[in-house]
């Protein structure tokens, strides 16, 4: 494990993000190994330099407590955005798990977004923080195929492991839901595997489904990675081919079936009551808070 200096952790204060309502920013490893193919992450614009290769921010801990003690704001964290907080490497190193003790101790909430089932591992002290402020957690499926999983998300937890994830933090009291993202054009977008992933989530007790766009977004660096991956994996270049004919340099690739899947994606939500609206996620995990901490934003 390489450790990487750096002197902030968490971003500055933002009101309401839109993007599940969060209020900070904080990743506290940089790269990931999970080899997940259509990773956004890769894109150049990002500059991590080998994103297969995981570093972690050294003396988080340390840097996390202080600057949480020096927000002058209570606040969301949201944790997960760039890297997974729950790499291979999390299970000694406890940097996520000591993070989430200093968010419970300065009374901070948490949205936090991954692909493990290692998550399980720190329901103890999401509870913890759940008493006093809003907890989320986003477990990212994109496929109920764990054959398919395993080719297009290459070392992380198959799907069948994250649903069980999925519902053991749902039995305790958290609240969790599934990021259905990305699509990948010609390989998961069908209707079966929308219907089967709502209806697994319904049975595994996920309070949401949040997608976009029914598609992947693609730009430099991370759009010839996805090309090389997709020859290596599946051995044929008509797929790439149909890619570029397709979509040429478009950023956001929308599934040519992104109409109907999108409506039977929220006709099978209502069908199952899972919230799919992004307004209605937020107002539905930060409710209890609102309604008895006035002043806890």
């Amino acid at each position: 494990m390489e450790y990487i200096k750096v002197k902030s952790i968490i971003s500055s204060y933002e009101e309401n993000n839109p993007w599940f309502g969060t209020n900070y920013k904080m990743n506290i490893y940089r790269g990931c190994c999970h080899k997940c193919i259509y990773c956004d992450s890769r894109s150049s614009c990002y500059q991590i330099i080998d994103f297969d290769k995981v570093r972690a921010k050294g003396n988080s801990t340390e840097i996390i407590k202080r600057e949480l003690k020096s927000k002058r704001k209570k606040g969301i964290v949201d944790i997960g955005a760039m890297s997974d907080p729950y790499n291979p490497f999390e299970l000694k190193l406890n940097l996520t798990r000591e993070a989430l003790k200093e968010i419970n101790n300065s009374r901070f909430g948490i949205s936090l977004a991954t692909k493990s089932n290692l998550v399980t591992r720190d329901i103890d002290i999401l509870k913890k923080i759940q008493e006093h402020s809003p907890v989320l957690i986003k477990m990212t499926i994109t496929t109920y195929d764990d054959e398919l999983c395993k080719q297009i998300e290459q070392r992380v937890c198959v799907s069948s492991k994250r649903f069980e994830a999925i519902k053991q933090l749902s039995d305790n009291g958290i609240f969790v839901g599934i990021l259905l993202m990305p699509i990948l054009p010609f390989i998961n977008d069908s209707v079966d595997n929308i219907k089967n992933i709502v209806k697994k989530a319904y049975d595994c007790g996920a309070k949401f489904i949040f997608t976009y766009g029914m598609g992947v977004t693609l730009r430099n660096n991370q759009r010839e990675y996805y090309y090389q991956q997709l020859n290596n994996i599946f051995h044929k270049n008509t797929l790439v081919d149909k890619y570029i004919k397709t979509y040429k340099e478009n950023y956001e690739c929308s599934s040519p079936n992104s109409k109907t899947l999108w409506k039977v994606f929220v006709l099978e939500c209502e069908r199952y009551n899972i919230l799919y609206k992004m307004e209605d996620i937020i107002s539905a995990y930060k409710s209890k808070y609102e309604n008895c901490q006035i002043n806890w934003f």
